[in-house]
């Protein structure tokens, strides 16, 4: 054997070994790190008293990162001022908390972190830590516990406030729009019960608060709240139930602005119901107005004529326990012209009217000029009927199964506010098969009345709605196919519809109670659903 050759198969033989060790001492990862970071040290140590510094560092046994921290963190009492808490953004083997508040004294303060502490490796979190320190000689140890529900829905949602204010000599209702209350803790992502601890004994109202802003005070606008209906005292072995929902809006007028040639639009707060617009400026004796409600928005739009050669007009809006003067500036613009829209297009439903509609307010539909036929071309009698407010003519006739409809408006049919008209309007539609369908019948079982029993789907939106005050059967015929459940309003004062909660008032949202509806809404198939309440 040459030289050369011996030396190849010297280099193969040491290779072979070399990868034989390499393979047998290479890691597989091994099982996942499931382990939560533990803590070393505290400085201060938890739970300390008479704390009069204003840096806390807690130490972990591993790199670790803060996450979610704005939501995560609950400070009670809360602060004016958020600590600066570190590392954001980094890792650090410690957290460490700077103070800039002035303490209060004599008090317990709690940094509820959450699940906001996670080690930097695999993400595992230290579990809902809370760090506890006292201004005073001890540690407030009693507890308020309960759970959120919501007054509408199925689910409450995440991330839900729940408070205690002191009543003292300085307590007042309107402290929840004011101050922050004296303690807090938060549900979370996950949870529907809470528990706030670290509480000294006394009077408390309790409150729950879906915080838009994060400021920990009520705005009507944004907020959603729930209030316990009486002050609890603490310590108690209750558990408390709040109903969250959101308060019906207090009336307000933004103000109007003229937005087209004499169209003025006048944006609201809260309803429109009762709302009145008077014009105060003088105005000839021909003066005409029409007020027509935007199908989106909060606004109520205010046509007049003939065109008025002023730089401005006054108006005065009014509502209950509202009532405010407003200066329009006038300025000569173009009128919109008359457009026409109609719905629904295509299939129409059983009981479902056909809905015509202009941007500029009507003022006569001559029936006349209208002309309405099945697919056998045989004419079919309807009826209109007209809401001024929407401005829309709803036409009703009688409809069949698997029928086609046309429908003819002659020109001059229509006509507007300022004397448009229309041209010819065709439109075409048409209606399902019963088997497209499905029936539903409700037993009512041991029900309160007057009720309200409503079909909603996964969304929680209302598809079908029946009213009733004696019957304990209801039949919600041609229902579209599909997975739904039912929702029962106990319509307390009667007036047929859901009525929210009044913080101010004292008033508690009417009782909701929600039943599932045992199978799924199949075409062709009847289902009979038997609901009992307790």
């Amino acid at each position: 054997m040459n030289k050369t050759l011996s030396n190849f198969i010297l280099a193969a033989v040491i290779g072979f070994i070399f990868i034989n060790c390499a393979n047998r001492g290479t890691p597989d990862g091994g099982p996942k790190d499931d382990t939560p970071p533990t803590i070393v040290k505290s400085e201060p140590e938890n739970f300390s008293t008479n704390f009069t510094g204003n840096e806390i560092r807690v130490y972990f046994d591993e790199y670790i990162t803060i996450k979610d921290l704005q939501k995560q963190l609950i400070i009670s009492p809360p602060l004016k001022t958020q600590p600066e808490v570190k590392p954001l953004g980094g890792a650090n083997k410690y957290i460490s908390i700077k103070i800039f508040d002035t303490l209060q004294p004599n008090t317990t303060y709690a940094f509820n972190f959450g699940n906001s502490i996670t080690d930097n490796n695999e993400g595992n979190p230290y579990p809902f830590y809370r760090y506890v320190f006292s201004t005073g000689d001890y540690i407030d140890s009693l507890t308020v516990k309960g759970n959120i529900v919501d007054a509408l829905k199925k689910q409450p949602e995440t991330f839900v406030n729940v408070a205690l204010y002191e009543v003292d000599s300085t307590f007042t209702d309107s402290i929840i729009y004011k101050k922050v209350p004296k303690y807090i803790t938060n549900t979370l992502d996950s949870l529907t019960t809470f528990s706030i601890e670290n509480i000294k004994a006394g009077k408390y109202l309790l409150v729950a608060l879906k915080d838009g802003n994060g400021d920990n005070k009520f705005q009507q606008k944004t907020d959603q709240i729930g209030f316990y209906k009486e002050y609890i005292e603490v310590p108690t072995d209750s558990v408390y139930t709040l109903k969250l929902f959101s308060e019906a809006l207090d009336f307000d007028a933004t103000r109007p602005r003229l937005i087209s040639g004499e169209k003025i639009a006048f944006g609201y707060e809260g309803s429109y119901e009762g709302m009145n617009i008077k014009i105060l400026s003088e105005t000839p004796q021909d003066f005409e107005y029409r007020i027509t409600k935007d199908e989106k928005k909060d606004t109520l739009y205010y046509w007049y004529k003939p065109r008025l050669e002023v730089d401005s007009l006054i108006f005065k809006v009014s509502n209950t326990n509202f009532e405010k003067d407003f200066t329009v500036r006038i300025s000569e613009q173009k009128r919109d012209s008359l457009r026409i829209t109609v719905s629904p297009k295509g299939v129409i439903g059983y009981d479902e009217d056909f809905k015509i509609s202009g941007n500029t307010p009507f003022t006569s539909f001559d029936v006349s000029k209208v002309t309405l036929i099945d697919k056998d071309s045989i004419n079919v009698a309807f009826t209109s009927k007209y809401d001024s407010i929407a401005n829309t003519y709803a036409l009703n006739f009688n409809k069949t199964e698997a029928n086609g409809y046309k429908m003819r408006i002659l020109p001059e049919a229509i006509f507007d506010f300022f004397g448009d008209t229309n041209d010819t309007l065709n439109y075409t539609l048409s209606t399902k098969k019963s088997s497209d369908f499905t029936n539903l019948r409700v037993n009512l079982v041991n029900p309160p009345f007057p009720l309200i029993v409503q079909i909603i789907d996964a969304k929680q939106e209302v598809k079908y709605e029946q009213y009733t005050t004696e019957e304990n059967v209801l039949d919600f015929l041609n229902v579209a196919p599909g997975k739904y459940s039912l929702r029962a309003i106990l319509d307390t004062n009667g007036n047929k519809k859901y009525d929210s909660g009044s913080y101010l008032e004292k008033i508690q949202p009417e009782r909701v109670v929600h039943f599932e509806i045992d199978d799924e809404l199949r075409a062709g198939w009847d289902l009979i659903q038997t609901v009992i309440f307790k």
